[in-house]
């Protein structure tokens, strides 16, 4: 049997963290709906571009898929196997093709530990053979641009784009068919940045990874992107191949966010497109599309139906009313 171009297969994903509920005792807390009926799948050796403003959901959804904080609803499919469903033993061995690259390169990384431990502690945990572990170190520091003298040090002795290497080390200590990069290059500089993403380009041609890049720099997406989701308080709002959703977006809010990304081309002038309104709460979502309130096409039905996800070109779906017959 064949194998299917989908290694990562997201169906209705929610989590919903009880809030505060205040000085009235006894009543029921109200939910922070923080991930909310999100759906999406990823093909072998291929990255999907997670966009968003702060706090619409993406590194929950990162945390909710490698099953790091349960979810309220929906599945997680890996390889066709359920991840949700998948035992603590079975799991543990699940974890070997699925890392994470956490944003800050400095807490990331334990300050007691050296670079040569930091590296061999996954290799370690998964059973590799100790004459094996050594070697399998030294050839990652050298993969990621380090030299194999750098793992007797510690990370306080490295620079941001260093450690960041050396989180990436870590990260493909297992030969990983899955990372999450979440918000990978976002406290590097401008120039470290360009060094990373190409990095971590080199390293999806050489082991042909997968990675769910979670960013709010549109740009650093559309260069390492094969396909772009965008969230809007908790739910994807729309979803295609990169070419297409930058030439052509769908959703009132892809094109806000689009419209603000600075043009490389001299004199060109932009029609940006000013959001009005506070970002509402996820404790308390507006009804109908969630998007209702700050956008400038917004109709009488938005405030009372909820869009549902619908292809409005081949392989790209939107969340709009606009949309509908």
């Amino acid at each position: 049997m064949s194998q299917s171009a989908d290694l990562i297969e997201v169906n209705d994903l929610a989590k919903h963290f009880p809030g505060r509920s205040g000085f009235s005792f006894g009543a029921s807390r109200p939910l922070v709906k923080a991930v909310d009926g999100v759906s999406f799948s990823i093909e072998r050796g291929k990255t999907f571009g997670l966009v968003g403003e702060s706090g619409c959901g993406k590194s929950t959804v990162a945390r909710l898929i490698l099953r790091l904080i349960d979810a309220t609803a929906g599945t997680v499919k890996f390889e066709g196997a359920d991840l949700f469903a998948a035992p603590r033993h079975k799991m543990r061995r699940m974890r070997r093709n699925m890392q994470i690259i956490f944003q800050d390169p400095f807490s990331s990384l334990n300050p007691r530990m050296t670079v040569g431990e930091i590296i061999r502690e996954p290799l370690w945990v998964h059973g590799t053979p100790r004459g094996e572990e050594q070697k399998r170190v030294r050839e990652l520091l050298e993969l990621v641009g380090l030299a194999a003298e750098h793992a007797s040090r510690h990370p306080h002795e490295f620079s941001g784009g260093q450690r960041q290497r050396i989180g990436i080390a870590r990260a493909l200590a297992l030969r990983p068919k899955f990372v999450i990069c979440d918000e990978a290059v976002a406290a590097l500089d401008v120039s470290i940045q360009s060094q990373i993403l190409n990095l971590l380009k080199d390293m999806q041609r050489e082991f042909e990874v997968a990675y769910l890049f979670i960013s709010h720099n549109l740009s650093v997406v559309k260069y390492i992107s094969d396909v772009v989701g965008v969230m809007y308080l908790g739910r994807l709002v729309e979803c295609a191949d990169k070419k297409r959703i930058f030439a052509a977006p769908n959703h009132p809010y892809t094109k806000a966010l689009l419209s603000a990304v600075p043009s490389m081309k001299p004199g060109r002038a932009r029609n940006m497109i000013m959001l009005e309104g506070e970002i509402p709460s996820p404790l308390d979502p507006p009804s109908g599309c969630r998007f209702h309130t700050r956008c400038p096409m917004a109709m009488p039905a938005c405030s009372k139906t909820e869009p549902k996800l619908r292809e409005v070109a081949p392989g790209h779906v939107s969340a709009c009313l606009l949309n509908d017959p």
